[in-house]
Order: structure tokens, then sequence, then C-alpha cells
């Protein structure tokens, strides 16, 4: 089967980046099924891996989190699918990802794709809305007020793949007032279509735009990115008692001086529950499912802002560079071998 992969970890530059490689078909054994991909999409965790991450000697590292695809086979041991299923899905970290023509998945975290929208509208959303769910419902409980605090969420980042479904998901499914930073014309007006409230600039002080906006002290702060450098804002602008959670890897973070505030820090790393086995796994296949109703509702929409075909090495390294240079908006989708 064709697949893309990598032996040397490094630069996107370099001319064995990213190979075309042929790999064997595998078979669904197991919980796992296999799937044909149809489309993927990449994020910043393929750029961090296909930098630093090694393979065995001689062995190929296969990069991709984000699939849409049909079922071709299932395994004795999965239920809730069928040959045949169109299904979207992150993978695991753990595994091989999903930048090859066929895919094993574990079951418990695959969803049935929405019905009303395309493969590469599909292929944005899983590994983003899993990320933003968890850390919204899950880590930060934002249905669970903070007494005294503006019923408010900063979303730092919020043209970004995750900032772009969180702030959907929050219009959709809270009461909250949704904050979004973001410092270009083109990124402002992409989170106001998205449902933002209110935007600020990133590249400001961000506690003294928050301030202006003159909502009192917000009870949530999500960080996407860049958490390190907005990280005094962050604790001059949240709310006594407040939540703050971040997916990002700061250099440095220091914790402290939320002490005052009793402000709890939480993250999120939507691959714990597949890396662990943990016994809530099957929860990340409910939430995709409930993700595709939300879709074919209309209550929120596909995040993919560019689609390249086919999906080969030459197009996933314009894919890889583009994600690298941090201006990019919402999700790059590759669809098609």
């Amino acid at each position: 089967m064709k697949a893309i992969g990598y032996q040397q970890p490094g630069s996107i530059d370099r001319p064995d980046a990213l190979v075309d490689i042929d790999l064997p078909r595998p078979s669904a054994t197991g919980h796992d099924l296999l799937v044909e991909v149809a489309a993927v999409s990449v994020n910043p965790v393929d750029t961090k891996v296909r930098s630093g991450g090694r393979p065995p000697e001689g062995e190929w590292k296969v990069l991709g989190w984000d699939a849409v695809g049909r079922v071709a086979e299932v395994g004795p041991q999965a239920s809730g699918f069928a040959v045949g299923d169109e299904v979207f899905y992150a993978g695991s970290i753990a595994r091989a990802g999903a930048n090859s023509q066929f895919h094993l998945v574990e079951a418990r975290i695959v969803g049935h794709k929405p019905k009303t929208i395309s493969n590469a509208e599909a292929a944005a959303l899983p590994l983003t809305a899993i990320t933003a769910w968890e850390m919204l419902f899950d880590r930060l409980d934002v249905r669970r007020p903070v007494p005294g605090a503006a019923n408010a969420i900063v979303t730092i980042g919020g043209a970004g793949g995750v900032g772009s479904i969180a702030i959907q998901l929050l219009r959709a499914l809270t009461d909250l007032t949704v904050i979004a930073t973001a410092s270009r014309v083109e990124t402002r007006e992409w989170v106001l279509s998205l449902g933002a409230h209110h935007v600020v600039d990133h590249s400001k002080d961000l506690a003294e735009e928050v301030a202006a906006l003159g909502l009192g002290a917000p009870a949530f702060v999500f960080s996407t990115n860049s958490t390190d450098h907005h990280l005094k804002a962050i604790e001059t602008l949240i709310a006594p008692q407040g939540r703050f959670g971040l997916i990002d890897d700061p250099a440095h973070l220091s914790a402290l001086e939320f002490k005052r505030k009793s402000v709890s820090l939480h993250w999120e790393l939507m691959f714990t529950r597949s890396i662990f086995g943990t016994a809530d796994m099957a929860e990340q296949g409910k939430l995709l499912n409930e993700v595709a109703k939300l879709i074919d509702a209309g209550k929120i929409k596909t995040t993919v802002t560019e689609v390249l075909s086919p999906i080969n090495s030459a197009t996933l390294k314009k894919a890889h560079a583009l994600l690298e240079t941090n201006r990019a908006k919402g999700k790059i989708v590759l669809e098609g071998f």
C-alpha cells in the first residue's frame, strides 16, 4: 500500500524529510478497524514528531493523526462498526499514523463520519474537536460557574485549528461569552465568523485588552499556543478561583503566581486515553459522534481552510511547511491517494 514516512527526523526542507514508500497492507485483529483512508489533515503534532521523533533503525515513521475513510475490515473484538461504514478519528500517537492507504485504529476512539459534509471537510475535525471538547468539558468544566467571575472564557489562538472548533463548541453548548485572540485582519474576521463575541489582539497586552471590554475578570482561559509569552497577562486577567488550561509546550512554566488567586491549571493531551488505554477510552468515540450530530444539525461547521491533493510526500511537505509558518488559520487537509 502507498504511504508517506521518514527514517531520519529533522527539518522539512530536507529531500528525505517525507518520502513516498510502499508498506504491507495490515489486517484488523482484536479491537481494531482497518480503514481505507480517503482524507487526512495536518496538526502541530505532525511537525513536532517529524522534527524529533526517530523510528527504530531501518523502519519508517508514518505520521498523521486525523483521518476519514471507509471501514475495510473489522477486528473480532471490535463493535459498533461494519465493513463499508464511513468513519472519522484521530488515532493514537503510540501507533503508526494515517498517512497511508490503509490504517489500523482502535474502534473505541472512532466516530461515524458526519453525513452532511465531504471527506475533506470531516478530516479537519477529529483531533482538534477531541482536544477542545476534553479541555472545555472535562478539564476546565466550563459549565460549572466560578463564583463572582464574569461568565466568559478567553481563547488564546482563536484562529488555529483547536481554537476554531473550541469557539464553535462554546457557542453551541454553553452560554459563555467567548473572547478570542487574533492579531491579523483575516484571523479576526475568521474567529468572528465562527461565533466569537469579542476579539482581542494577542500581539498587545492581553490583560489590558480584556479589561477594556468591561466584562470583568473571566472565569476561564484556554491557551492553545505561546502560553509562556502570555503567562503574566493570564495571571493578571483571570478571576480568583478561575480555571486555566493549556495544550502547548512552554519552555518554562511556573504556576506559583496563580496560588494567590487559587487558580487551577489543567493540561490536555487528547492522546492520553489511547496511550494508557484508560477505562474511559470509549468516550472519544462518543464525543466524535456528538460532534457529527452537531455538524449534521448545522450547529457547528468544518474548520478546513485549504484542501491539497493528492496525498503524497510532495503535498504533505507543502502542508507541513505551511503549518510551520504559524500563520495558518483553521485546518489544512489532504485528500485522495
